[in-house]
């Protein structure tokens, strides 16, 4: 097991920013009721220094939906090349706001969004972090996996990656 650092206000944030930045695509996860959830692959266009995780989305989507059904959500983040790796939950809330769809826009949105920056469809979803947990890898995957077999070869747990719980 590597080191456990678990993170809080302040750093909870930054890791937050840090690794979603990195990383970019998570799986949003709704919940649609009787234990079952929904996942699709978002692209996270802003992490705020308030710790909130922005997206652009169709008002009509279902995702859209779900959110306002149970705002409850969690971002599933994962960054294979690295083996670093998020999980947040939080709530989410999807809303029309001009200003913050010039802000977020980038013109690849464009390929979900024909309007573009101006269809009237486009939404923005806000997920507020409520907690989360994270596993850096203090290294590339090459290192990793080298560490892994030696590991395997001595017996010995040779893991150097971090990890911990994030309370924004």
């Amino acid at each position: 097991m590597g080191d456990v650092k678990n993170l809080a206000g302040k750093e909870a944030i930054e890791k937050i920013k840090e690794m979603a930045s990195e990383i970019k695509s998570c799986l949003f996860c709704t919940n649609i009721g009787d234990g079952r959830f929904d996942t699709r692959p978002m692209s996270t266009q802003d992490v705020d220094d308030e710790g909130n995780v922005w997206f652009l989305s169709d008002k009509n989507s279902d995702k859209n939906r779900d959110i306002k059904a149970d705002a409850n959500v969690q971002l599933l983040y994962t960054n294979s090349a690295n083996y670093n790796f998020m999980s947040v939950y939080g709530a989410a809330e999807a809303f029309y706001d001009r200003e913050k769809i010039e802000q977020l826009w980038e013109p690849v949105a464009k390929a979900w969004m024909q309007g573009g920056k101006d269809d009237p469809n486009l939404s923005v979803i806000k997920v507020t972090p409520k907690g989360g947990y994270y596993w850096d890898n203090k290294h590339n995957k090459l290192v990793a996996l080298a560490k892994i077999a030696a590991a395997l070869v001595s017996g010995k747990t040779m893991d150097d990656g971090i990890e911990g719980t994030l309370e924004p």
